[in-house]
Formats: structure tokens, C-alpha cells, sequence
């Protein structure tokens, strides 16, 4: 049978660009297929107030690198573009703890710490790992000082990073890959590693597995939104696709191929999983899709300054820089925006006691208003505001999870969410408040400046941030318990796999990127070459 490609990979995040640059490599035809637009250094935005090239809502014209969905649960953050979520993440690459492996979810099926070891060391080399941030400044000892002062001063450590620093501003031939790479520079530490590098200093996928892929072979079609997957009765699968963000003229196309790969971010390729099976066109996906949707337990809180304190460079070096543990499973990252990047203050509010109704916690806000309207403006304004504060990034190894499913609203369906196994997903973490405190109280001491703890505008209506949004088509040992299988091949459609944060089973409670890319390795090495045999274990019989 003759199909337009081998494999079709659906999106171009750190799933997707393993994918499309291992199998190549093993001489299969590959076609990447990404919404987003691709990205020369010099097309990012300068700054977050250049809405069009920073936001993602292509139906009004942003084509940027800052994906925002909402759910009853839980606001996500995500990215868009040739390159997913590495065009604007924060080039943090942690490796989770025990915990993360030893989840019930997939513990017994193998010892995944051992398991997936050399797929670690392949991801870090990769993505040219710097294992601990080499720079010091104002805000690394003000984190140092808030682990101090929460008695967890153990547990601060510099945090490992995706960048190549060189000497700063200075262009040179690929120092990752034997010259085979593009050209890159140093970085200047602007702080708007999250806006997108202009400078050409992060390794983002496009200097990396994506960079590669193409040179050896591998298509990449930006600004197609695929809209089905569909079984085809001799075998393979059709993926249609139109023009991302058209109003008319949509172009839809349809291409075929033997095996289809999901990598459209967790929000993507369940919007495809729930709508396909749905719809029939992947009638046997489990029934297991949407659950274990994890957010990493996550929060966005942070500390803001009345003024911006001249002796503390707050926006200056690389997104995230340093981390503590305020407990056992609750993991804290300092988190800047370089100058002029101030768009996301605006979802910055007064923090709240996150335990009272939401009339009581409104109520809070117009309370400390009233009080002090003048430092609550000051605070508040979006003047400089990533130079006046940091955001703390909390993450937590929590076993609590969402349950995602369709509903039909104004005549469209559309993904909802309700809470599901283990703990109640949390609106607030109190560790996140005393978080904030802890950095806003050495602000003060640091900079001789008013500071105060700050929460956001989505929490004090009762919904967290996340920024590491995973699960929902997890990896299990049977087709009653999750969507793929250790292979990370779909249960109960053979050529069909999920490659992306979906198929991640547990809250890692660090940043996931390299979790994601050292899993990819993983599946993608029991590929068999092109035209071989496959050794990978047949799934059960009926599943």
C-alpha cells in the first residue's frame, strides 16, 4: 500500500521534534505538521506588548508563542509555534525525583528511574544542558536568603538550563554538534528567554533535534491545524488539515500516512483523542482518555516592589535561575521577564487565603484596596512591573489529578474539565504563599524597597495557573487504565501513538520538558529501522 508518508508526527514540541529527527534517522519519510508559525531569532517579539507576535489567537491575527486555555479547573499556559513549547518556556531542564517514578500509575511495569537513565543523558546533551546557572546577581541571593529564612537552605540549588552563554553577543559555528547545527550566540541575559530568544542564545528545538530532522530529510509544514485523524480500512490513517486561523479559504488537505504520532502539546492532542473518538473516526480509543490530567500541582504567585529598586537588577540573566524545596514535594523557582516584557502582570492580583469562599476572597481584595489604594496602585501598575518583582513558580509531586470530557456549549463541543483521582487538584497552595512572603520580606531587605506578596487574578476566582499542563492519554499497563501503552503506542489502534506531556502519568513537580524529550528517546529507540522487523511486544489481543 502507497501512502504520502511513513509517519506523520502532529505537532513540534519536545515530543514531536524526537520523533521526526529519530525516525528519519532510521530512513522512515516523515512529515511534521505544526499550527504555529516557525520563528527566525530576529521574528520573536521584542517585548510581550507586541501582542501579534508574542499571544497565539490566529482567528484575530497573533501568531505568537504564548498559547492561553482555559478550563473550570485550571488556566494553562502553553506555546505555539516550529518548536512548541521551547520557543517560550524557560529553558529549565530538571530531572524529577523518585517520587515521579515510583507512582502508581506506572510503577510496576518497570524501574523507570533505571529505565529511562541513558535517555536522560541523551535528552540533556540534546538540548546542551548547563547543569547549574552560572551567573549571580540581586535575585539568586535573594532566593538563597528566602530558603534561608524558611529554614530550607539545604535544599537551594542553581537551576540546569538550556543556553548556550559563550561570550555574550558573540556569534559562533554550532558548538553542540560538531558544526552540523546552526550558528549561535552568546547570551546577553535579557531576561525574555519566555518572549522568545532574539538574541539566538537558547536551544530551542530549531537549533537542535528540529535543525537536524531537516537537514536529513524531514518536512516540516507550519500553520496547519489538523482537524481529524481517521482509521483507514486497508490500513494506515488520513490527517486533514486546514490553514491555521483562517476565517475563510481554509485550504483543507488530506494526506495519508502509515503511522500517525501525537505531539500536539497535552491540550492539542487530547482535543484530537476526545473529538476522534467522538466522532468515530478513532472509535476504540479507551475509555480512559482525559483521565489523570495532571496541571504539576502547580502555582504562579510571586513578590512585587512599589518601586523598581535600583541597586537589584530583578530582570536581568535567563528566565529561571535558582530553586528551593519549601517541603518535601513542594519545589520553588524564581521566574523573570526581561525589560519591557510586562504583559503578564496583568493576571497578577492580590494574594488571598485561598480557604475562604469567593466572596470572602473578593472581599480581601477590596479590603486591601480600600486600605491602601496608592501602594496597592503603585504595586499593581504594569509600569515596569518585571523589573519591580519576581514570580514564584510552585510545583508539587502531589498525587492529585483532573478528568477531562466533551460538552456540547452553544452548539459546539468543547473540552470541560471536573476533578478526579487522588487529591483535589488545589486552587491555592498555602507553600506558595509563604513562598512569596519569604521573597517579597528580602526584596525589602535587599533593595531598601516596599515589597508584598502577590497572587493572581484566575486564583482568586478559585482557579490555578499552570504552566505545565500533562496527562490525559497516560501510559499504562492496560487499556482500562490509561491510552498508550509502555511503547507509547495507542491501545486499540496500532500505528497510532502519543508522544507528548499526554502521555505523562505523574506530576514531576519540576519543569517536564526534559522528562518529555528523555521519553521520546525512550519510545522512539524500539522503532525499528525502516523496512525491519518490529521487536517491540504485540499489544494483548482485543486491546
Amino acid at each position: 500500500m502507497r501512502f504520502d508518508e511513513d509517519v506523520v508526527v502532529v505537532g513540534s514540541g519536545f515530543g514531536g521534534s524526537v520523533a521526526a529527527l529519530r525516525l528519519v534517522e532510521k530512513g522512515y519519510r516523515v512529515r511534521v505538521v505544526e499550527a504555529g508559525r516557525r520563528f527566525e531569532d530576529q521574528d520573536f517579539a521584542k517585548t510581550s506588548w507586541n501582542v501579534r507576535r508574542y499571544l497565539w489567537a490566529p482567528a484575530l491575527g497573533c501568531f505568537g508563542v504564548q498559547r492561553i486555555h482555559r478550563l473550570p479547573h485550571v488556566m494553562i499556559l502553553a506555546g505555539a509555534g516550529v518548536g512548541g513549547g521551547s520557543l517560550n518556556y524557560a529553558n529549565t531542564l530538571y530531572q524529577p525525583g523518585e517520587a515521579f517514578f515510583r507512582d502508581r500509575q506506572w510503577a510496576d511495569m518497570a524501574d523507570w528511574e533505571v529505565e529511562l537513565a541513558p535517555h536522560y543523558a541523551t535528552a540533556k546533551r540534546m538540548l546542551g544542558v548547563v547543569e547549574h546557572y552560572p551567573h549571580d546577581g540581586p535575585v539568586e541571593r535573594i532566593m538563597a536568603g528566602a530558603a534561608d529564612d524558611l529554614g530550607v537552605a539545604d535544599s537551594f540549588r542553581r537551576a540546569p538550563v538550556g543556553v548556550w552563554f559563550g561570550k555574550p553577543g558573540e556569534r559562533v559555528a554550532d558548538p553542540f554538534f560538531g558544526g552540523e547545527g546552526p550558528e549561535r550566540t552568546g547570551c546577553t541575559l535579557c531576561g525574555n528567554c519566555m518572549v522568545g530568544c532574539r538574541v539566538g542564545a537558547k536551544n530551542t528545538l530549531m537549533k537542535n533535534y528540529l535543525a537536524l530532522a531537516e537537514r536529513r530529510g524531514a518536512r516540516i509544514e507550519p500553520l496547519r491545524t489538523v482537524t481529524e485523524v481517521r482509521e483507514l480500512r486497508r490500513g494506515g490513517f488520513s490527517v486533514t488539515t486546514r490553514r491555521s486561523g483562517a476565517w475563510f479559504r481554509r485550504d483543507r488537505r488530506t494526506i495519508t500516512a502509515e503511522q500517525v504520532i501525537l505531539a500536539a502539546g497535552t491540550w492539542g492532542t487530547q482535543q484530537l483523542l476526545h473529538r476522534m473518538k467522538h466522532s468515530g473516526a478513532l472509535p476504540r480509543i479507551s475509555e480512559a482518555v482525559g483521565r489523570l490530567t495532571r496541571t504539576n500541582s502547580e502555582a504562579l504567585d510571586g513578590a512585587v516592589a512599589t518601586r523598581v529598586p535600583e541597586s537589584l537588577a530583578l530582570a536581568r540573566g535567563v528566565a529561571i535561575t535558582t530553586s528551593f524545596h519549601v517541603d518535601e514535594r513542594t519545589h520553588v523557582e524564581n521566574v523573570r521577564y526581561g525589560p519591557g516584557s510586562n504583559l503578564m502582570g496583568a493576571l497578577a492580583s492580590v494574594m488571598v487565603p485561598g480557604d475562604r469562599p469567593l466572596a470572602g476572597r473578593l472581599a480581601a481584595v477590596v479590603s486591601r484596596i480600600v486600605r491602601a489604594p496608592l501602594r496597592q496602585a503603585r504595586i499593581g501598575s504594569l509600569r515596569r512591573w518585571s523589573e519591580r518583582g519576581i514570580i514564584a513558580l510552585v510545583m508539587q509531586t502531589a498525587d492529585n489529578s483532573l478528568t477531562l470530557s466533551l460538552r456540547r456549549r452553544g452548539g459546539r463541543l468543547t473540552m470541560t474539565s471536573a476533578q478526579g483521582h487522588g487529591e483535589t487538584n488545589p486552587s491555592h497552595l498555602p507553600q506558595a504563599h509563604r513562598a512569596a512572603r519569604a521573597i517579597a520580606a528580602r526584596i525589602e531587605s535587599e533593595g531598601g524597597v516596599a515589597a508584598e506578596a502577590r497572587g493572581s487574578w484566575p486564583e482568586v476566582f478559585g482557579i490555578p495557573l499552570t504552566a505545565h499542563f500533562l496527562g490525559g492519554a497516560v501510559i499504562s499497563a492496560t487499556p482500562a487504565d490509561g491510552v498508550v501503552d509502555a511503547y507509547h503506542r495507542v491501545w486499540g489502534h496500532p500505528g497510532l501513538h502519543v508522544v507528548d506531556g499526554a502521555a505523562v502519568p505523574a506530576n514531576p513537580g519540576v519543569n517536564p520538558s526534559l522528562t518529555i524529550t528523555a521519553l521520546a528517546e525512550r519510545a522512539l529507540a524500539h522503532w525499528p529501522r525502516a523496512g525491519e522487523a518490529d521487536k517491540r511486544p504485540e499489544q494483548h489481543p482485543g486491546r
